[in-house]
C-alpha cells in the first residue's frame, strides 16, 4: 500500500484510481486494491473539511452521478473537503466522442462550461447580464474556478488535418461541426474559500 507515502498535512487524493496507484497520493476506489476502499458516491467523504491540498479524477467523474442530485452532492463534497486554492485535476473523454458514447457507464459529459457553472464570480456575472444558466455554485454554495483546459487531439484529427495538427484554435472550431477530432479534455479547477 502507498498510504504510508501520503502527506498528512498535505494530503493528495486519486480519486476513482482504479490500478493507477500514485505515490504521495492517497488513493481511493470502489474497486481493486486501493489505499481506501470507498464508494464516491456516498456521503459524507470520510475527510475532514478543508483538508484536502490536491485531487486527481483521471478518468472517473463522467461515471458518478447518473442522477443529477448525486453529482451535486459530489461537486459539494469536493469543495467542502478541499483547502482554499486546493486544485482538482479533471480528465474525461471529450462528449464529442466515441470514447464517450461507448462505454455504457460513462453517464454524463463533463465539459468546460459544465464546470464552469460551479463559479461564483461567473454565476454573479451571468445573473447581472440576465444570462440563461443556471447559478448551481450560488444555489449549492461551492466556488470553483477553472483555471486551464488542455485538449488531446484523436488520431482523426491527425490524419485529416496533418498541415493543421498543432493549431489549437482550428481544433477547436472543427471539432464543434465533426465528432471525434478530440480525444480528452483535461480541466483543473481551484477551490475559492
Amino acid at each position: 500500500m502507498l498510504q504510508e507515502t501520503v502527506n498528512m498535512n498535505n494530503l493528495r487524493l486519486n480519486l476513482g484510481c482504479g490500478a493507477n496507484l500514485l505515490d504521495g497520493y492517497l488513493n481511493v476506489d470502489k474497486f481493486g486494491n486501493p489505499d481506501l476502499k470507498f464508494d464516491l458516491e456516498t456521503f459524507p467523504y470520510p475527510w475532514e473539511d478543508n483538508s484536502v491540498a490536491e485531487i486527481r479524477m483521471h478518468h472517473v467523474l463522467e461515471h458518478l452521478g447518473q442522477q443529477t442530485q448525486v453529482y451535486l452532492k459530489i461537486i459539494q463534497e469536493l469543495y467542502r473537503i478541499c483547502k482554499a486554492g486546493a486544485e482538482i485535476h479533471i480528465t474525461v473523454p471529450h462528449h464529442r466522442s466515441d470514447r464517450f458514447f461507448h462505454d455504457p457507464t460513462h453517464v454524463r459529459p463533463i465539459t468546460p462550461v459544465g464546470l464552469s457553472m460551479f463559479s461564483k464570480r461567473l454565476n454573479k456575472e451571468w445573473k447581472a447580464c440576465g444570462k440563461a444558466f443556471t447559478l448551481l455554485a450560488l444555489y449549492l454554495d461551492v466556488d470553483f474556478e477553472l483555471i486551464d483546459v488542455e485538449y488531446t487531439p484523436s488520431e482523426v484529427w491527425y490524419e485529416c488535418y496533418p498541415n493543421n495538427a498543432s493549431d489549437k484554435e482550428f481544433l477547436l472550431k472543427e471539432s464543434e461541426i465533426y465528432c471525434n477530432l478530440i480525444k480528452d479534455v483535461a480541466m483543473t479547477v481551484v477551490a475559492v474559500k
